[in-house]
């Protein structure tokens, strides 16, 4: 555990875990709400009783889906980036040669 790392505790469902982190205070604050959303989203009075762990696991399942959608866009974004400089690169070498 290094020095930054500290325990977090928290309760969702009824249930109390921790954690160590060492994410800043802002970060565990949208991290634990994004948690808290997810799962007790799923505990809607029209979807029935879902075993906790259950509820977890689709919390898990979207994350990371959200996570596989954010990788692709930003690879896009860096591929796209990287030709951008690239189609730059050469015209200003191709400006300079012409002067």
């Amino acid at each position: 555990m290094s020095n930054t790392e500290r325990l977090v505790k928290f309760e969702l469902l009824g249930q109390e875990y921790k954690f160590y982190t060492a994410a800043s205070e802002e970060e565990l604050k949208s991290i634990l709400s994004l948690v808290r959303q997810l799962v007790e989203n799923g505990a809607t009075p029209t979807s029935g009783t879902l075993p906790v762990g259950r509820m977890a696991i689709m919390a898990c399942l979207n994350i990371a889906s959200q996570y596989v959608k954010l990788k692709q866009e930003f690879d896009d974004y860096r591929w796209d980036s990287e030709q951008r400089m690239v189609r730059l690169s050469e015209e200003i070498r191709a400006k300079l040669l012409t002067e």
